[in-house]
């Protein structure tokens, strides 16, 4: 696809990996780009510079939550969770049938609405920012308050709060949102690409992976990440498959990103500094059976001072020091992948290209697809299915073994329409009223037919539509 004249919207654009794709994508000219991150000071500092790098791009930006609905799109977390309207508005958005007041409420689908960009690239971490809200924690937390609850220790509504937390957290159906939500959207609005880049969750590593997250190896946290980044790699693949989707790409890194800046400076984690405290052998906390590791009694705040060293800043995955980087990056570890090999495979792939690293290209060429021989298997299946019904005078349209009513009730219309009609041609000359009525005779004299229809849970509405 031709990027120039085009509108290409990037979500999480002034991310590592979003600002090298923003930075190739400019030089191709598109028609505007538009720039989407989670808070307003991260996209107007990535504005600032791709304005300066591009002074007649026509750049712009937006920022907010895509997985909430837009009037949350600017809300912590903690701020969602910890209220009670927010939090029963989350679970009808995520655990409903999708219909138009979820759809048109999500800021994703307000932002697409928007701009109607032609190619979307998503470089958001979805994986990450679903599994981090860690569903083993907000487990535990509802166990101990249930239990509470059970022994009349604590209140019933501190457990139902807890239920209610424990429900915003379940990742698969939140993901499934977001793809309902992502296939219905740019469906609505044209869009012709979709390009994700996605996460292994480890940096490529297997289940040895002997750090981050937390002292268990591998941490449940970490696995949940990459349980997520498969989920959603499935879930693109049978969008790829869809019709009237988008053309679907996925490149999914299998190392850590790095760099944004080499530097000394002030160390930040979770955006803001980190401060100094000492605590001297002197008052140093006595061991006993228990340990708390809330108490900060004995410590002593260093005033206005921070904790400053060279750092290498490898965007979401934080800063690290000259012995992190050295050991995450070396062989047999995450090794790394720069942000700038990422979006030259991307725009290689847009164009037409093929990098060998869509992983949904990927899927489609190792799953086994339908074969010939079962092609004519099927034909056999077939005659002798039909060979049975004229032996028996036996002809049900459907069983409704296959879920909803939907297509038995289509399959059994369309039997009575050949029934009554024989062809289409004909049905589409007889008049509404008159194939009401030939249909309903039939219904009436046809008891076996009757039978198979109510028996199975398909009404039968009467011409008149007052009864079934």
């Amino acid at each position: 696809m031709d990027i120039k004249g085009r509108t290409v919207l990037i979500l999480g654009g002034s991310g590592l990996v979003g600002m090298a794709i923003s930075r190739r994508i400019l030089k191709l000219e598109p028609k505007e780009l538009i720039i989407l991150s989670l808070t307003k000071r991260e996209v107007e500092e990535g504005v600032k510079i791709l304005r300066s790098e591009n002074p007649d791009q026509i750049i712009k930006y937006d920022w907010g939550n895509i997985f909430v609905r837009s009037e949350y799109k600017d809300l912590s977390r903690s701020e969602l969770l910890s209220n009670s309207e927010y939090r029963k508005n989350i679970i009808y958005d995520v655990i409903n049938e999708l219909k138009e007041d979820i759809l048109s409420n999500s800021y994703l689908y307000r932002i697409i609405k928007k701009y109607k960009p032609k190619i979307i690239i998503d470089s958001i971490n979805t994986a990450t920012g679903l599994a981090y809200q860690d569903i083993y924690l907000s487990s535990i937390t509802t166990l101990k308050k249930a239990e509470k609850a059970r022994n009349s220790a604590g209140s019933i509504n501190d457990f139902a709060d807890e239920v209610e937390k424990l429900l915003c957290t379940q990742y698969i159906p939140q993901l499934i949102r977001h793809i309902q939500i992502l296939y219905e959207t740019t469906k609505r609005f044209k869009t012709r690409f979709y390009f994700k880049i996605g996460t292994s969750g480890t940096g490529g590593m297997g289940l040895n992976i002997p750090y981050t997250h937390s002292e268990e190896r591998p941490s449940r946290i970490l696995l949940s990440k990459s349980s997520l980044a498969g989920a959603h790699s499935l879930l693109l693949f049978l969008m790829a498959r869809t019709p009237d989707a988008p053309i679907i790409k996925e490149i999914k890194p299998t190392a850590a990103i790095a760099w944004k800046n080499i530097k000394f400076g002030k160390i930040m984690r979770r955006g803001k500094p980190v401060k100094l405290y000492d605590c001297t052998f002197d008052n140093a906390a006595e061991l006993s059976k228990t340990l708390s590791l809330d108490s900060t009694k004995e410590w002593e705040l260093q005033k206005g001072q921070f904790l400053e060293a060279p750092f290498i800043d490898t965007g979401e995955n934080g800063m690290f020091s000259y012995g992190e980087f050295m050991a995450i990056s070396s062989i047999g570890q995450m090794g790394f992948v720069t942000p700038e090999e990422i979006a030259d495979d991307l725009i290689y792939e847009i164009q037409g290209g093929n990098t060998g690293h869509d992983i949904i290209n990927a899927l489609d060429n190792a799953t086994m697809g339908p074969t010939y021989r079962a092609g004519t298997m099927r034909d056999i299946a077939l005659q002798k299915l039909q060979k049975l019904e004229t032996k028996h005078g036996s002809k049900i349209a459907a069983f409704e073994i296959l879920g909803p009513p939907r297509l038995s009730k289509l399959l059994y219309e369309a039997y009575l329409l050949k029934i009554v009609g024989k062809t289409l041609k004909k049905v589409i000359r007889i008049e509404e009223e008159i194939l009401t009525s030939k249909i309903e005779n039939l219904l009436k004299k046809d008891k076996k037919l009757r039978l198979s229809m109510l028996s199975i849970g398909i009404p039968i509405l009467t011409s008149d539509g007052k009864s079934c």
